[in-house]
């Protein structure tokens, strides 16, 4: 994949009613462009996948087939040259988030179930800052990447530092600017709606993050994804007006990754997990 199919992405993602925009593909271009494919037919794309390395862990995202072509084994071979090109490349993980639909192909080769997420959308009936929530400054990342790693077992700095980088002003921490970090909040925009996420907090700070974000954000629809075990997640998520509208399922092959659901209050999507 390169920069000139980011236009038959985005043809893709709205065939599959999916939320992200052109900065979406470009930043996992960005992460690692030759993880990025698509499948062509006759010279049109009609597949899609994409996929990073986070040293041993590796990611999967963006598996879309075109409608009519479904069923054909497009969306298998993507998966297995993704599949191929990150263990080659030392991943000892790989990790995905399987759709009801895509579950039983990830299955099929190899993938086990991790945990359940729900997403949660509608218009965010809003919140008040409390606490130590604040804008996060160019002085907090590396504890946000600290926090970000103790929690997800995955170093994720390149993702965080990026996601940073295209919202600036989409990013919230608990703490002092420079000291320990509490907890982190991120937002960014959907072709539909805002989706808030990753957000990783101790247990006392996650809510003062959401409900901060939730006041910035009143008024528009947003999605958030969470991890069905944290109850004080969803908690908030019901609180707050939105409804859940779609199930997810963290999956895995190869070595074990453990996360810890008590911090992970809003995953940063299936993009990226």
């Amino acid at each position: 994949m390169t920069a000139s199919d980011v236009a038959d992405g985005m043809r893709l993602k709205a065939e599959a009613g999916w939320n992200q925009i052109p900065a979406d593909w470009e930043r996992f271009l960005g992460l690692d462009h030759e993880g990025c494919f698509v499948a062509e037919s006759d010279g049109r794309v009609v597949g899609s996948v994409a996929s990073c390395r986070f040293g041993p862990v590796g990611w999967i995202a963006m598996l879309l087939v075109e409608p009519a072509r479904r069923g054909a084994g497009i969306g298998r071979s993507l998966l297995i040259q993704a599949l191929e090109r990150l263990e080659a490349a030392g991943a000892r993980s790989i990790r995905l988030d399987a759709t009801r639909e895509g579950r039983p192909l990830y299955e099929s080769i190899g993938f086990r179930v991790d945990f359940h997420l729900d997403r949660h959308a509608g218009i965010l009936s809003g919140g008040e800052a409390a606490g130590e929530s604040r804008l996060a400054a160019a002085a907090d990342l590396a504890g946000i990447a600290a926090l970000d790693r103790s929690a997800t077992g995955t170093d994720r700095r390149i993702l965080i530092d990026r996601l940073v980088r295209d919202n600036p002003l989409e990013c919230l921490a608990a703490g002092p600017v420079g000291g320990p970090i509490r907890g982190f909040a991120l937002w960014r925009p959907g072709s539909s709606a805002a989706q808030i996420g990753p957000c990783i907090a101790e247990p006392d700070a996650g809510r003062a993050l959401l409900d901060d974000a939730g006041g910035r954000l009143a008024g528009r629809r947003v999605i958030i994804d969470v991890p069905t075990d944290n109850v004080a997640a969803a908690a908030w998520a019901r609180g707050a007006a939105l409804e859940p509208s779609r199930e997810f399922w963290r999956m895995t092959r190869g070595e074990p990754v453990v996360e810890d659901l008590c911090r992970l209050w809003a995953s940063s999507g299936p993009e990226m997990g």
